[in-house]
């Protein structure tokens, strides 16, 4: 009598596509921005802080014991969402802050210019800044693709920023996708040269995100920071 063998059955592309997922993003990079920007508004100037500057850090620990818990809780789905949701209102209230501290600056220029001292002026403009870079950089890093996890895990979401190493495969590694690093760059890149660079927008929203900051950056670096630099130099 033969033995019958059982032969298991191929598993679903869902089964191991639900297996990869289980890759998650490092989150200490954000978490640094996260605290570097927190930083810049308690260092801001007193006339120009829209905010208490305990607020600041209550909102860093917040979202950063949030991030923890997604790193060791591994891909859970509620993790991740609520995440997603706390970083985009993060960074909106971010660039809502920035966007009120540089109008601030501008209309004390316009109706008191010589309120601010020019130290105080080319400090809050700096600050300014860096704040808009380091805000729309997590920005750039939650929009795209659906968000960090999306990109690990290859997700078929249509891409809001086209990357030069997509069109280079054998220059880079197999496994290549954005992190937070080359958002960073691309936030820089837009608030220093006011134009896409290497880094090419594919949907509208992007489109209208890099607009935006770099309305804020030439507002920064062409009316603040230049009026401080007159002052200085005066």
């Amino acid at each position: 009598m033969k033995s019958e063998t059982k032969t298991s059955a191929p598993e679903p592309p869902q089964a191991n596509e639900a297996r990869r997922a289980a890759a998650v993003e490092p989150r200490w990079p954000v978490s640094l921005a996260i605290f570097s920007v927190l930083l810049l508004f308690w260092l801001m100037p007193g006339r120009s802080r829209l905010l208490p500057s305990w607020s600041g850090f209550a909102i860093a620990i917040a979202l950063i014991l949030l991030m923890t818990a997604v790193s060791l809780g591994g891909n859970r789905p509620s993790w991740l969402r609520f995440e997603r949701a706390a970083m985009l209102m993060l960074a909106t209230i971010l660039l809502a802050l920035t966007f009120l501290v540089v109008g601030f600056l501008v209309g004390e220029l316009l109706y008191q210019p010589t309120k601010f001292a020019g130290q105080q002026l080319l400090t809050a403009g700096i600050e300014s800044w860096v704040t808009n870079v380091l805000a729309f950089s997590i920005l750039y890093w939650d929009v795209d693709r659906g968000g960090p996890e999306n990109r690990m895990n290859r997700s078929e979401t249509r891409p809001d920023w086209l990357f030069p190493q997509t069109g280079v495969p054998d220059a880079v590694a197999p496994d290549w996708r954005p992190t937070y690093v080359d958002y960073l760059f691309l936030a820089f890149s837009t608030a220093t040269a006011f134009s896409a660079t290497d880094v090419a927008p594919m949907t509208g929203r992007a489109k209208l995100l890099m607009m935006l900051e770099s309305c804020i950056s030439l507002a920064t670096l062409t009316i603040v920071a230049s009026r401080a630099l007159n002052v200085l130099g005066g």
